[in-house]
């Protein structure tokens, strides 16, 4: 079971910009991840929402 973790990156749903990038296991979620975050382009705090294109 060690293989389940994958690596996303997280995109701003406003900017469309990718800012975080951090692991999820695959097995547990099946839905996107998607959590509040600081935005450093939109400076504020902003949904971002998981892609699995890293930059």
């Amino acid at each position: 079971m060690a293989g389940n973790r994958e690596i996303v990156a997280l995109v701003c749903t406003k900017c469309k910009s990718q800012n975080y990038v951090t692991t999820r296991n695959k097995v547990n979620m099946e839905e996107k991840l998607v959590l509040k975050k600081w935005c450093k382009f939109c400076k504020k705090i902003t949904d971002h929402k998981e892609s699995t294109k890293l930059k």
